[in-house]
């Protein structure tokens, strides 16, 4: 019982960043699901889905019970990963078809975005982690269910709020940008990849938007489509260049040490691997769908890494929270 009564005591205590593992999963499965890998992209989506639930059920308990810590954290960045999980989780669903589901996750993700977004970006400060740009993953992430969802669907106007939103993140990455430490490249836990994760999505919002194009439903002009697909193309290489240089680092100033900051690593990889193959079929460059899987793969693998990280962690926490006095007062040192 002691050790039960531990992890619940470990989970109580996750920062809003958590829900960047439920991000990183739920791309890793849209990843799976567009190199042809079906069923392994379904069990990361029973994952995904098992990850949002508990987050959501800890989102509504803080809520209720601890409205003061509520307000601290929904003023940081990582309160956002609430937005982007949603809708990335929402995206899932509808490439499944399932139109009813992924539009409830839209409204809801809807309705928490503006609210937590101008909560966030009132607090920013100077030399920011990466973190900071995660006001742009989540704007993106609403454009890319929405315009996925004007696609399948054939409304027109859900594309053009696409399109708004699609703007909207672009100028939130460049006002994160000027904020962002570039000192984290050399010493950052790992949320840093969302400087290149943010272009990502990016690049996969102007995908669907230009997926979303067809005979049910015309949404672009020629110069439009022109203007949106060179767009969308320089942001994946921009992307693409990020990854580069963020590997390098890792390479050059090595932190094999799990902590939370790494499922925003395997998000932003996971998600270079989806936009690569998504950018390959909507803009027609088949060459792209090689390098596109083997990105898809790596995420993979280093999901597989952090997940071995977060059990051994969870493991550690449930033991140090429920074995004795000792125990006890980090617990209650740690809520005071």
């Amino acid at each position: 019982m002691s050790g039960i009564s531990g992890l619940r005591a470990w989970w109580w205590e996750r920062p809003p960043a958590a829900g960047t593992a439920v991000m990183a999963t739920a791309v890793v499965s849209i990843g799976l699901h567009l190199a042809g890998a079906g069923t392994v992209s379904l069990i990361f989506l029973a994952l995904a889905c098992t990850g949002w639930l508990a987050l959501a059920a800890d989102f509504a308990l803080r809520l209720a019970r601890q409205r003061e810590r509520w307000l601290t954290e929904a003023r940081t960045p990582g309160a956002l990963t609430a937005v982007a999980a949603t809708a990335v989780l929402g995206t899932r669903f509808a490439l499944l078809g399932w139109a009813v589901l992924a539009e409830a996750l839209l409204a809801l993700a809807a309705l928490c975005w503006p609210v937590l977004l101008y909560v966030v970006t009132r607090h920013w400060g100077h030399r920011m982690p990466g973190a900071v740009f995660l006001c742009c993953v989540a704007t993106q992430a609403l454009a890319v269910l929405a315009a996925t969802l004007a696609g399948t669907e054939a409304v027109a106007w859900l594309a053009h709020t696409a399109l708004v939103l699609f703007g909207g993140g672009l100028l939130l990455y460049g006002l994160a940008l000027p904020r962002f430490d570039p000192g984290e490249l050399t010493r950052g836990s790992g949320d840093h990849w969302i400087a290149g994760g943010a272009l990502s999505i990016s690049a996969l919002a102007g995908a669907r938007l230009l997926a979303a194009d067809g005979p049910r439903l015309y949404l672009w002009n020629e110069d439009d489509s022109g203007v949106l697909r060179d767009v969308t193309v320089a942001l994946l290489v921009l992307d693409l260049a990020w990854y580069a240089v963020l590997l390098v680092a890792e390479l050059t100033r090595p932190r094999p040490r799990y902590g939370l900051g790494r499922w925003a690593t395997v998000f932003s990889m996971g998600m270079s691997g989806a936009t690569t193959l998504a950018v390959a079929a909507a803009v027609g460059i088949g060459w792209l769908r090689v390098p596109g899987q083997v990105l898809v793969w790596v995420s993979f693998a280093v999901w597989l890494g952090a997940a071995a990280g977060a059990v051994r962690a969870a493991r550690s926490g449930a033991r140090g929270r429920g074995g004795g006095p000792e125990a006890s007062g980090v617990t209650s040192t740690a809520r005071r």
